[in-house]
């Protein structure tokens, strides 16, 4: 278990509720005795749940965040007959850390992609574009690269592509050029008021706030969230054991498409050109497809949790 002081949950804003969980715990098929991660600990939403199903198991749990894994720590405790360790580190890296711990396959995956609500609504943590705060918005608090960093030191056109790329933000370079014209800019407030002047009037009415798509581009520059996600999934593959599973949240058309790619990728057995009349690649599939389609939240959910609207599951089984 990682080292450090158990936080009491009653002392933390830490009300992360976990999204399509019963899909999850049933797409996982958890039985006795499994060996299951839990890529994106959080708060331990889905992994209080999780460790109930595999007595006589083990729960490796995976975060960048030093506060959740203290609080997941202490929500865990008295998980019955389960091993619990907790590692702080980026999921990309779940092979190694993985196989640092002595285990070579694992039954079962789950990664949500999401921000937790924990830090969205931590203010100081500025990942919130309704409140006042630092630039920051580090999963990781001891990475170096802030919001600050991305805002204030990237040059126009790197931060207009950012903001194109990763936020699909159709007033990008108009956005980008107001914040450098802008600089320096010291605060998650001033940011959101340098993107309303800069976009027209009226902007973001029926598509959400203004600085929406802005704010999730810069999230995902400072913690390299796309590059880490397609190495976790080939990670992941890697280490399940044939049968096993892997079940996989994400909330936006960006880290979808890399799900949906990486997944039909490593379910085709050829890869080849179709013009091509004999394969030449020798690739074979390595998973099944268990889900051809996204499973969604309910109405029901999305009613009581209206942050999950967005969340798509897929989920497959090592071959």
């Amino acid at each position: 278990m990682m080292n450090g002081d158990v936080i009491d949950p009653s002392i933390l804003n830490f009300q992360h509720v976990p999204v399509l969980l019963h899909e999850c715990l049933d797409a996982l098929q958890l039985k006795q005795n499994m060996v299951v991660v839990d890529a994106t600990l959080g708060g331990a939403g889905h992994s209080r749940e999780i460790v109930k199903r595999i007595s006589g198991g083990t729960l490796v749990g995976l975060d960048r965040d030093t506060t959740a894994l203290r609080f997941s720590a202490n929500v865990l405790a008295e998980a019955p007959n389960v091993e619990i360790r907790l590692i702080k580190c980026n999921f990309c890296d779940i092979a190694d850390i993985v196989n640092s711990l002595g285990i070579h396959q694992v039954d079962a995956i789950l990664a949500d992609f999401g921000v937790s609500s924990h830090q969205i609504d931590t203010v100081e943590r500025g990942f919130s574009y309704t409140q006042d705060a630092p630039l920051d918005m580090r999963m990781d608090t001891d990475a170096g690269k802030t919001a600050d960093s991305v805002v204030n030191g990237y040059h126009e056109s790197k931060l207009a592509d950012i903001i194109w790329q990763y936020g699909e933000e159709r007033y990008a370079r108009r956005i980008a050029a107001a914040i450098v014209k802008a600089r320096p800019i010291r605060s998650t407030g001033h940011l959101v008021e340098v993107i309303k002047n800069a976009v027209p009037s009226g902007y973001g009415k029926t598509g959400g706030h203004p600085a929406k798509r802005t704010f999730q581009a810069i999230r995902i520059e400072v913690n390299q969230e796309l590059e880490s996600i397609q190495k976790f999934l080939d990670g992941a593959i890697e280490i399940l054991k044939p049968q096993g599973r892997l079940a996989v949240i994400s909330f936006h058309s960006l880290e979808d498409r890399i799900v949906k790619q990486t997944f039909k990728r490593a379910a085709t057995d050829c890869l080849c050109p179709p013009k091509i009349p004999q394969c030449i690649c020798h690739h074979r599939a390595s998973i099944k497809l268990l889900t051809k389609k996204p499973i969604c939240p309910t109405i029901e959910e999305t009613k009581s949790n209206p942050r999950s609207a967005s969340a798509k599951l897929r989920v497959i089984c090592k071959l």
